[in-house]
């Protein structure tokens, strides 16, 4: 259908002002975003962890002996979660003086997860020196500011979005005389710029929503706690918090029996302010590559070792883990890891194409 001059004037002031405000920080984002992509890969290769030959068959060494090892090397500090990696064999045991969220003192104790050797005590979090990685995933989430970073990038991802549909819709007027892929020398910033975005317009509208999805999962986590958490976890109120905890590997195992085809990754004491008073609550995703990131929280009595509830997680949180994966290509190993990478550098150059045309107005 043809675009009247009237109608297409509108949506090129709109792809201007739109991709005018945010292309810088769209460009720090590709950026930044080229080495998330293969993040594990240089986590290993930058900070390697030898652990020993043990054929993959060897089963899970026993929760209860490491948090109590943990306790016996702090008896003044307590566990306040139990990280078990379903990527590597380790177990990452939690540690802080108090419950406080930010206590400078938070520390980690790290575990082969197949003999319990102690890998290493890691120091206080606040004296940890970050990855680059977790650097860049900083920088890339929300530019070191936290939730109004990533609330403003947020801001920017939708301004990406708007950008994106207004040049899909000015596309074919400004190419009807060209054939496609057509560069002319005399406009080729112009006719590189089009022809880039037309290209990759689907992955670049794909990857730009699940990244304003992404930015919006801090604040809807916090509504999900306010609500659906505080309601259920209303329902135990009365409910005297345990003075001897239960065993934590058989939580381990209730949750995962409740959870078929899932895995169990995490521990939340009771106390956490991420947790329940009453319960430790256990994180599980999925087993495959795509539905690894989803997760479905369970609750187990933390006084009887008896699994209470599986948590059924609201939709708008299901919505943020289905486009984690699509928004960093982490689901289909290296070779789409690779096409990821190569749709990033061409959206650099769309960004970049699009700067020299707004220098050389």
């Amino acid at each position: 259908m043809e675009v009247s001059r009237s109608v297409s004037k509108r949506w090129f002031w709109w792809h201007r002002w739109s991709s005018l405000v945010c292309t810088l920080f769209l460009l720090m984002l590709c950026v930044t975003g080229l080495p998330l992509i293969f993040g594990d890969e240089i986590d290993h290769w930058l900070n390697p962890t030898h652990y020993e030959d043990l054929p993959a068959s060897t089963p899970l060494t026993d929760l209860d002996s490491l948090v109590q090892r943990s306790l016996t090397l702090y008896p003044d500090q307590r566990v306040t979660s139990v990280f078990v990696d379903d990527d590597e064999p380790q177990v990452l045991v939690n540690m802080a003086p108090t419950w406080c969220w930010d206590d400078p003192l938070r520390h980690s104790l790290q575990y082969d997860a197949r003999t319990g050797r102690l890998l290493e005590d890691e120091p206080p979090f606040v004296h940890k020196k970050r990855t680059f990685t977790e650097v860049m995933l900083d920088l890339h989430r929300g530019l070191f500011l936290d939730l109004p970073g990533e609330l403003f990038l947020g801001v920017m991802g939708a301004l990406f979005a708007i950008s994106i549909v207004s040049g899909i819709v000015l596309y074919g007027p400004f190419m009807k005389k060209a054939a496609f892929g057509t560069v002319r020398r005399r406009l080729k910033w112009l006719d590189l710029h089009n022809l880039l975005g037309i290209a990759t317009a689907v992955w670049l509208l794909v990857v730009g929503l699940t990244g304003v999805l992404n930015e919006l999962s801090t604040p809807l986590f916090g509504l999900w706690q306010v609500t659906d958490v505080k309601k259920l976890l209303d329902g135990y109120k009365g409910r005297s918090s345990p003075v001897v905890l239960s065993s934590v590997d058989s939580a381990y195992v209730e949750a995962q029996r409740a959870l078929p085809g899932m895995r169990v990754t995490s521990v939340v004491f009771p106390g956490n302010p991420y947790g329940s008073p009453y319960h430790y609550l256990l994180w599980a995703k999925g087993s495959e590559a795509f539905s690894s990131r989803l997760f479905s929280p369970a609750l187990v009595d933390a006084g009887t070792g008896k699994l209470d509830v599986v948590v059924r997680m609201p939709f708008y949180l299901r919505a943020i883990e289905v486009s984690r994966p699509l928004h960093f290509g982490d689901y289909g190993g290296t070779p789409l890891k690779v096409i990821w990478a190569v749709f990033d550098l061409v959206a650099i150059g769309v960004l970049i194409s699009g700067i020299v045309l707004w220098a050389k107005r």
